[in-house]
């Protein structure tokens, strides 16, 4: 059974770092983009970063480049989220999510159409306060 398990998030203050793990298992690890998307209350869910698990490419989206910083590591099947330089903005609960047939690009700019081979985990908080 395919499973994705985030974890990592919590409370940091303006300036802060946090990193967020997405550990993956039950599915072909290598055929996949994997990326992080958040959702605030009230808005819309928006791609962060995401990553070719086979040759490493990476895309960020404009809010997070510079500041956010997507690895994998392809022993472990876990993706992170390095995130510096945190603003109350970036609040937002955060998801990990596998999906087959796409791009980082495409990926992170919400233009894959869902399938079934696709995969999200439940998510993580996130909040920047003081």
């Amino acid at each position: 059974q395919a499973q994705l398990v985030e974890s990592g998030g919590g409370l940091v203050q303006p300036g802060g770092s946090l990193r967020l793990s997405c550990a993956a298992s039950g599915f072909r690890w290598d055929y996949y983009d994997i990326g992080w998307f958040r959702q605030a209350p009230g808005k819309e869910r928006e791609g962060v970063s995401c990553i070719n698990t086979g040759n490493g490419r990476t895309y960020y989206a404009d809010s997070t480049r510079g500041r956010f910083t997507i690895a994998r590591d392809s022993v472990k099947n876990t993706v992170y989220l390095e995130m510096n330089s945190l603003d109350p903005e970036d609040t937002a609960v955060y998801y990990c999510s596998a999906q087959w047939g796409t791009t980082p690009q495409a990926m992170c700019e919400l233009k894959h159409a869902p399938g079934p081979r696709d995969y999200w985990g439940q998510g993580t908080q996130v909040t920047v306060s003081s």
